[in-house]
């Protein structure tokens, strides 16, 4: 065994990426440019650590399978920093079956909580809570360091499925495990996601009046019997019972004004204004207003009545049960974009699209919108071009994260 290859290995587990480059810095063998890949990403040099990373692969012969699927690990780890998402899954997949054969399981597991991170990131959850489910017999033998990521992965999964109790359990195993682990960078993701959780998530509006709610406050109010209507997943409900209109547009902008104007009714000229987008209302508006007014009172027949009155519309909830808005901490078209954003990585415009479930050119348009406001700016040109914003302060950006809260 190679010594200075081993000690500069023992340094990066040890997150001392300049006491590793010390010691490979000037050779360029497979796994010294391996190791020197691995604490350029430490570094934040993150274009330069994939480029030595797929040295390495390169230069590992035909019967070092081994060694190239742990850089196809590596480099898939870096390019989740990158918010790179271009590159096809398969070959992480491919990288753990050999991993898995050759029995080495720290780097199989890490392979694995690097795609549930990934998924997580694109806000698809439930592929992600099913990733992490697999790994929990796996993760009572994991080193320090890698427990820390596990748990911090799970408290973000639960946080965003507002699972507070379960976040914090999470978050207490991994701060444990990130001291043992000694890894300066992990103790402080630890901190930071510590910190959302007393953080304003979302406002409560009810009867006029706006407060601003923390993520346990929203958990409790969600669980109680209240009628909510709830602008950061799009529907509305009481505790389990649960009208999903996040592909309804208009029905989910007339429940929310209903809601708004509670106990009082909603002008019909105010609800044609805001569901249609026009300030012109004619008679063809007002038939189009009944008629949906009449496909929103069908779907929330089992919670509520929408009764029509001189002026408008007016929301009763069943058994006389109040009724409260839950925003999300900024309104906005853009919310989500920024949300993404505020992470402080630089994302590519297709990883955002991917993460949004929207078209590029869309995500384009949100883009150059922000920029000329100023709360967005792009580095690089052409195919290199990313795009950063400063975090937001004051409040966690959970509930404006893509498919946040989902139901089920």
């Amino acid at each position: 065994m190679d010594s200075l290859i081993t000690a500069s290995a023992r340094a990066l587990a040890a997150g001392d990426p300049l006491g590793a480059l010390k010691r490979v810095a000037l050779r360029d063998d497979p796994p010294a440019l391996a190791l020197r890949g691995i604490a350029m990403a430490q570094l934040d040099e993150h274009a330069r650590a994939r480029e030595l990373l797929r040295r390495a692969a390169r230069g590992f012969g035909s019967h070092e399978e081994l060694a190239r699927a742990r850089c196809v690990v590596a480099d898939a780890e870096v390019a989740l920093a990158m918010r790179e998402f271009a590159d096809s899954p398969r070959a992480l997949a491919s990288a753990i079956a050999v991993l898995d054969a050759h029995a080495d399981h720290a780097n199989a597991l890490h392979a694995r909580l690097i795609s549930a991170r990934r998924l997580l990131l694109l806000g698809r959850l439930d592929e992600a809570r099913a990733t992490l489910t697999r790994l929990e017999t796996e993760t009572r033998s994991m080193p320090p360091s890698l427990a820390a990521v596990a748990d911090l992965t799970s408290a973000e999964l639960a946080l965003r499925s507002l699972r507070i109790d379960a976040a914090r359990e999470a978050l207490a195993r991994a701060q444990g495990a990130a001291v043992r682990a000694s890894v300066p960078a992990l103790v402080a993701e630890v901190t930071e996601m510590q910190a959302s959780l007393s953080r304003p998530a979302a406002r409560r509006i009810n009867a006029g009046e706006e407060q601003v709610l923390s993520l346990d406050e929203i958990s409790a109010l969600l669980e109680s019997d209240a009628l909510v209507v709830d602008a950061c997943r799009h529907g509305l409900g009481i505790g389990a019972r649960w009208v999903p209109l996040a592909r309804r547009p208009v029905l989910f902008t007339l429940a929310r004004l209903l809601a708004e104007t509670w106990p009082g009714d909603a002008g019909r000229d105010v609800l044609i204004a805001c569901a249609f987008r026009t300030r012109r209302p004619d008679e063809s508006h007002r038939v189009r207003l009944r008629v949906e007014i009449g496909r929103l009172r069908a779907l929330v027949a089992g919670l509520a009545s929408i009764e029509a009155t001189p002026r408008g519309f007016v929301l009763k909830p069943h058994d006389h049960r109040p009724v409260v808005v839950l925003a999300p901490p900024m309104d906005g078209d853009q919310a989500s974009l920024v949300a993404l954003l505020s992470d402080g990585a630089a994302w590519s415009t297709s990883a955002l699209a991917l993460a949004l479930g929207a078209s590029q050119r869309t995500v384009q348009r949100a883009l150059a919108e922000l920029e000329a406001e100023g709360r967005v700016r792009s580095v690089g040109q052409a195919r290199a071009r990313r795009w950063l914003a400063p975090p937001l302060r004051g409040f966690t950006t959970i509930l404006l994260l893509p498919s946040a809260l989902p139901i089920g």
